[in-house]
């Protein structure tokens, strides 16, 4: 059914569980497993010479993040190829989804409620740009 899963991840629970879904069906459909993280700034922080700020979430950070995800997959059996990326995580989880030629993206559901529906999620943002099929995971409790 499906040959290149592309999911979406940050540093959170409900995208581990995410990560989870993703692997299930490439097990399932014996597809390939990509797994990417972008390095979009959560904040910033002033230098030690107080003229330029730096970004507190760097690539190192999405780097090691991405290790761990591998190991989620594994877990399941699948063989993760990582993607770290630079920027906005929609446009960087649709724009390597094109790149692949992926069939299917995956993200959590983190953000699609409340003031943040609204005002803009990954989830949503991917479900609207996105070339191919999206899932969004329930990864509530």
């Amino acid at each position: 059914m499906f040959d290149r899963i592309l999911v979406g991840a940050d540093d959170s629970e409900t995208a581990r569980r995410a990560v989870e879904a993703a692997a299930e069906i490439a097990v399932m459909s014996k597809a390939e497993l990509h797994i990417a993280s972008a390095d979009a700034p959560k904040s910033f922080k002033a230098t030690s010479d107080g003229e330029k700020f730096e970004a507190v979430n760097t690539e190192a950070e999405v780097d090691s993040l991405l290790q761990v995800l591998s190991f989620v997959a594994k877990k399941y059996g699948v063989e993760p190829i990582l993607h770290p990326s630079h920027g906005d995580p929609a446009d960087a989880l649709v724009s390597i989804a094109d790149e692949l030629g992926a069939d299917l993206i995956v993200v959590g559901n983190r953000g699609m409620k409340g003031v943040r529906r609204v005002l803009g999620s990954v989830p949503n943002s991917v479900a609207h740009a996105a070339n191919c099929s999206v899932l969004i995971v329930d990864t509530t409790d």
